[in-house]
């Protein structure tokens, strides 16, 4: 059986592994990114993966999911921000494809992220799904007819810079916008993060339940604009956010619902990730699937 190398590069960790022909992860292993080293350091840490994992197994391929805007017709970064310095314009699937000879795919990590649960995960089945990674900034992917839909500069899903009610929608409804207003009522309290936010509102803390209920309010008046585009069958919420869906599943809907009208609401599901920190790989994996095939019939 065929294996393949999937590498999801992020922000904070390096997460890397083994997958089966049959989607089957093998090995799942992580290093710190140590991003602020640059571009050049995560080329070299990857080729460094690649050659070790080649060493010991037959590889097929080489599918990596990365932070950054990423063109996945030529697997260039074409835009990295400030916390991945000298990483835009690298060839990711260029520089791979020609050190190892074997092919090699690249996409963004929330859209692999997104894949991974439209194919294996929280939307399987469905023909439509938009995905939302909730951490440090909002993320989106939006997957139709089981492909990842790019847009004509590869920038679609890219619903962080939405404006929702007057603000910028990742900086009114992320992970860090909520601490930071917790923090705001609470600056005599020090080290928060969103876990303990949760932690300490499912105790009956009245300024983080205040919180939460606020980052809900917004998040389902982002999900219902993006229903009245896309109208996706199912809207999967990912990010560490995902290990509350207890707590947060009711509140986002009811917000959700609030500013949907019927014929929408009543046929939008929500769901909640269930790939966890695997997601990234997985998807790229199915990337690596599909990009492939299409190259195929390019080439007939």
């Amino acid at each position: 059986m065929k294996k393949y190398i999937v590498v999801d590069i992020g922000g904070t960790m390096l997460k890397y592994g083994l997958i089966s022909e049959d989607g089957i992860l093998e090995e799942n292993h992580e290093i710190p990114t140590e991003a602020d080293k640059g571009g050049p350091h995560i080329v070299k840490v990857l080729k460094e993966l690649v050659k070790q994992l080649k060493a010991k197994h037959e590889i097929s391929g080489v599918a990596i999911s990365t932070a950054g805007m990423v063109d996945p017709d030529s697997g260039r970064i074409i835009y990295a921000n400030e916390f991945i310095p000298d990483y835009t314009g690298t060839p990711l699937k260029q520089l791979i494809e020609t050190e190892f000879c074997i092919p090699c795919e690249v996409e963004n990590d929330v859209s692999c992220a997104g894949l991974a649960e439209h194919l294996t995960g929280a939307a399987k089945g469905s023909r439509s799904s938009v995905c939302l990674t909730i951490g440090t900034g909002i993320g989106g992917c939006i997957i139709l007819d089981n492909k990842i839909y790019h847009g004509c500069s590869n920038s679609a899903g890219e619903i962080g810079y939405m404006n929702i009610l007057g603000r910028v929608f990742q900086k009114a409804a992320s992970t860090s916008s909520l601490v930071e207003r917790v923090t705001h009522h609470n600056p005599e309290l020090t080290n928060w993060n969103g876990k303990l936010v949760f932690e300490r509102a499912r105790t009956g803390d009245k300024i983080c339940e205040k919180s939460i209920e606020e980052m809900c309010e917004i998040l389902g008046c982002g999900i219902a604009n993006i229903c009245y585009v896309i109208n996706p069958e199912v809207i999967v919420i990912g990010g560490g956010i995902a290990n509350d869906s207890d707590y947060l599943y009711e509140k986002i809907r009811k917000s959700m619902d609030k500013y949907l009208i019927h014929p929408i609401s009543d046929h939008t599901k929500l769901h909640f990730a269930t790939n966890g920190n695997k997601a990234g790989m997985i998807g790229a994996y199915y990337n690596f699937k599909n990009r492939q095939e299409e190259r195929r019939h390019e080439r007939i």
